[in-house]
């Protein structure tokens, strides 16, 4: 199989070399804009975290992105090969796992691998689906049918197939909905194994513990891109100020804190409250009278990713 490394655009300054690097990719279907001029980078090794709300144009800048789909402007490079004129030579090199379970439900494990092998015609195919089974933990099961799998044994056999062909890329369209956690953190953990040989990863997910395993992280929400870099430079942009309080009749404390103005956003958190605010002498401000209630404790707190998630999708227009 011919090396696609050489191809990815070279490092400059000791700095890894980019493998995806788009701008101003814009996608309309019947007059809707599903995708609004994204633009996103990402480095080799690197694990990006792709998150927003369910019709926020993922999966859309996904498949133009592998070449599946041809955007209506902007342009960019995945693997050093044009995205628009070089299509076809992206579909060969990446591997894209879909948001649904599309293997053969009806052939078994290896069954599937060693059609994937044949559509991709790799060399020496008994052997590397035989390594792959070995890689992914499911030698054991070669020949138990896909059909019969659950969620968690289906997404990693899902994922041997995307590797069969050694792309130098994964993109993961929400490849842990509806997967248990222990089977999610076993994914994590191959996820992390597969970039630190040098393998990227672009992978979509709802899941804040998800979200803060990734290198950086991409938010889009109504097609619009609204945030990218580390979990931590996010969240010191977001200018977000959150309080934790803790103590009786929440539910009552909650309602009453919403009707606050400077009060952003009040989230239950188990037996706590979060409460945040853009502003922060708005937010002491509408605090200060509840702050001397000897049953509420009080903790200024650093906001995490899922408030700072929440205040985007709050300001953000459909």
């Amino acid at each position: 199989m011919e090396t696609r490394v050489e191809h990815v655009t070279d490092a400059v300054g000791g700095m890894p070399p980019t493998v995806i690097d788009v701008q101003g990719l814009t996608k309309s279907f019947s007059g809707r804009r599903a995708v609004d001029d994204v633009s996103i980078r990402v480095q080799a090794g690197e694990i990006c975290g792709f998150l927003g709300p369910n019709g926020s144009g993922k999966t859309t800048t996904i498949r133009m992105l592998c070449g599946l789909l041809i955007p209506d402007a902007g342009s960019g490079t995945c693997l050093g090969y044009d995205i628009v004129r070089e299509a076809p030579q992206i579909k060969r090199r990446v591997g894209y796992m879909t948001q649904r379970f599309s293997l053969y439900e009806d052939l078994s494990i290896a069954e599937n691998l060693d059609f994937i092998a044949r559509v991709y015609q790799v060399r020496d195919r008994k052997r590397l689906v035989h390594e792959t089974l070995g890689r992914l933990g499911l030698y054991d099961r070669r020949a138990q049918l896909a059909g019969t799998l659950s969620g968690g044994w289906k997404q990693r056999l899902a994922l041997a197939a995307c590797l069969l062909h050694d792309p130098q890329l994964l993109l993961l369209d929400e490849p842990t909905a509806g997967v248990d956690p222990k089977a999610r953190r076993e994914f994590w953990d191959t996820i992390h194994e597969l970039a630190a040989s040098g393998i990227t990863v672009l992978v979509s997910t709802h899941y804040m513990d998800e979200a803060e395993r990734c290198h950086t992280l991409a938010y889009i929400a109504y097609g619009k891109l609204l945030a990218t870099g580390t979990a931590e430079e996010v969240i010191e942009r977001s200018g977000l100020v959150t309080w934790s309080v803790a103590g009786p009749d929440l539910y009552e404390l909650a309602h009453e804190l919403r009707t606050r103005p400077g009060i952003d956003m009040v989230v239950p958190f188990g037996s706590t409250l979060h409460v945040s605010g853009s502003d922060e002498q708005a937010l002491g401000d509408a605090l200060a009278p509840y702050r001397g209630r000897e049953a509420l404790e009080w903790r200024r707190i650093e906001p995490g990713l899922e408030d700072v998630f929440i205040k985007m999708m709050n300001g953000a227009r459909a």
